[in-house]
């Protein structure tokens, strides 16, 4: 059956249609229109291309045939064949389609053939689309004119410097009794509601056929490949016998039909129908015994070739499946909160953040989160006419594309933060204390969304969380010194504090010179000689820039342990561990009751701040146990 090609029934072949198998029916099938049907549904365009001539001689030119060119024609465009899609657009003569298809494909010459087709048919309006696609001014010009729309061809050749036309014209007009006076007042030209030049882009690179898959012929194309061979060597061999000279050829007659039989072994062979090999036909022609039984009751007729008019889709020819897009990678790949921005993902990032650290006010992230989002693409501007290429950027392709394991590449790196560190400590230096603020709070909203490289740049990330908490801290207490500068025990008590913040060197002699300063101003000798001795100890004192504040601390540290005593009762004890309340400025001492923030790490005494925002980085909820700041994928 298979050999032959004979299938007894239509059933039959709508039913392989059915099941997904138009190119096993397309094998059987003889009659032109019904192989036309299948063909299209298996994507072969090339046996579709044949059916349609057969049809076309059969036919002739009329309605049915030019309808079976349209869609052949829309079958090719959806492949990419642009060489069937012109021929189907000529032998159905859609010219406005035509046309477009030369202008899409940048093939300039034949749409200039176009033009002069649409001269020669009088077609007005195919004229003016094709010079308006090719960018033919004067051609415009000359279809208005030819059109009797002479005042619209006045204007047309004006704006386009065609001076000699626009005075024949004006001529024209005028010896119509007519008047040009006051045309061109009516295009506004230089406003934005004035008109444009339409010149179509040069075609840079002129598009041929879409690439496409091999697919692997099946055996049935095989075996009809060997058959045919078999019928062309056949009709040869018959006229050869009955000549003179038979015996002259009949050594190489023998030998073909060796390669001959050879060939039909072969491809026998590769025709396997035994048992081990059902090639994934076996459910299905298992069913058809069920639909031929001699006990099965007659039904209705039907309708048995209405399957073939339904095309389907998934059928032969399949286009490359896509790629997957870099932004589902982006989120498939990492549980850091920048990478899911970066794929647009916001949700998922405050979900990611909410969990790691607890935020709750996004409103401080969201510079940095929209940073994030615009700096993983970089839009590339095309040819005009066209739109911008987004190209992702990666931060994993040194040593070549990563495909599904690709990661964003951020605007935040740790170099960012080390900059707004620097600038922080130069405002620190100088007393712009509201400006370091500033700097540290930025930083400290970055660090979440700044991925890092390495376990290096991951310690460093968490030292720098550290600092800018120390500082955010400090300037803080500074503020609170200001503010009980009247009470000597409370300014005594801040100013203590201060020398606690872990601050660089060089910012801790100002603390500590500050502290001893407050301290024996109101007479707290026992903390004043404690300060001097912290001062004196530290390297940046031994310098000669500091030698007057050595001699100053060095007489504080005498006259206070003169004194011995202290005129308040502080809270403050340096010999016990403690850490700093970040609320009320108090000593929160081991053992007692606090409350901390996980991204942060400030405390605070009691458990009054839980569930409210950490007052250090502003966005996080102060109480709530995570697993802290990730720093990377």
């Amino acid at each position: 059956m298979v050999k032959h090609s004979r299938l007894c029934g239509r059933a039959i072949v709508a039913y392989l249609q059915s099941k997904g198998f138009p190119e096993v029916a397309l094998h059987f099938v003889r009659d032109p229109q019904t192989r036309f049907r299948l063909a299209l549904a298996c994507g072969n365009i090339e046996a579709a291309m044949e059916s349609a001539f057969s049809l076309e001689q059969q036919q002739g030119l009329d309605g049915k045939a030019r309808d079976v060119w349209g869609e052949l024609g829309s079958e090719a465009l959806r492949q990419g064949n642009h060489q069937v899609v012109e021929m189907s657009y000529q032998r159905k003569k859609d010219f406005d389609r035509l046309s477009f298809l030369y202008m899409l494909t940048g093939d300039s010459e034949k749409l200039r053939k176009m033009l002069k087709i649409s001269n020669m048919r009088n077609d007005i309006m195919g004229r003016y689309h094709n010079a308006l696609l090719l960018g033919d001014a004067a051609e415009r010009v000359a279809v208005l004119e030819a059109s009797g729309n002479l005042p619209l061809a006045y204007i047309s050749a004006n704006l386009h410097g065609l001076v000699d036309v626009a005075e024949r014209i004006k001529v024209a007009i005028e010896t119509q009794e007519g008047s040009v006076e006051g045309l061109m007042d009516k295009v506004p030209v230089g406003t934005k509601k004035g008109g444009r030049l339409l010149q179509p882009p040069t075609p840079i690179i002129r598009g041929g056929n879409w690439p496409t898959l091999e697919i692997k012929k099946t055996t049935l194309e095989d075996l009809s490949a060997a058959d045919a061979g078999d019928e062309y060597e056949e009709e040869e061999a018959a006229p050869v016998a009955d000549t003179a000279g038979a015996a002259v050829w009949e050594d190489d007659f023998a030998a073909g039909d060796a390669d001959a039989d050879g060939g039909l072994g072969g491809a026998a062979d590769d025709f396997d129908m035994g048992d081990d090999d059902d090639m994934g036909w076996g459910d299905d022609l298992d069913d058809l015994g069920d639909d031929f039984g001699d006990d099965t009751p007659k039904a209705a007729p039907v309708d048995e070739m209405a399957g073939l008019n339904e095309i389907s889709d998934d059928a032969g020819f399949q286009m490359p499946a896509a790629g997957r897009p870099p932004a589902g990678c982006w989120a498939a790949n990492s549980s850091h909160a920048a990478d899911h921005l970066a794929a647009g993902g916001a949700s998922s990032a405050m979900q990611l953040l909410h969990r790691q650290i607890a935020a709750s006010d996004f409103s401080v992230l969201k510079g940095s989160m929209l940073g994030c989002y615009l700096g993983s693409t970089v839009s590339l501007p095309g040819i005009p006419g066209s739109g911008s290429i987004v190209v992702p950027l990666m931060r994993n392709d040194a040593s070549g594309h990563p495909g599904n394991d690709s990661l964003p590449r951020t605007s935040l790196n740790l170099r960012t933060l080390v900059a707004g560190i620097r600038q922080g400590y130069r405002f620190f230096q100088t007393g712009k204390f509201n400006d370091a603020k500033n700097a540290f709070t930025e930083v400290m909203a970055q660090i979440p969304l700044t991925a890092a490289e390495n376990k290096n740049e991951a310690s460093e990330m968490k030292e720098m969380l550290g600092i800018c908490r120390e500082y955010i801290t400090a300037i803080r207490i500074k503020a609170a010194m200001a503010e009980a500068g009247a009470d000597p025990v409370r300014s005594t008590e801040v100013a203590a504090l201060f020398t606690h913040c872990d601050l660089q060197p060089v910012h801790k002699l100002l603390a500590l010179r500050s502290a001893m300063g407050t301290s024996f101003k109101h007479k707290n000798y026992i903390v004043a000689a404690s300060f001097a001795r912290r001062l004196l100890e530290l390297p940046d004192m031994r310098s000669a820039k500091n030698a007057d504040l050595r001699m100053k601390a060095t007489k504080v540290l005498q006259k206070s342990e003169q004194m011995a005593r202290n005129e308040h009762t502080l809270n403050y004890n340096e010999n016990a561990a403690f850490v700093i309340d970040c609320k009320d400025f108090v000593p929160i001492y081991t053992g007692e009751e606090s409350v901390k923030c996980s991204y942060s790490g400030s405390s605070y005494k009691g458990s009054e701040m839980k569930g409210h925002v950490d007052l250090t980085d502003g966005f996080c909820t102060i109480g709530v146990e995570t697993i802290g700041l990730v720093t990377g994928k």
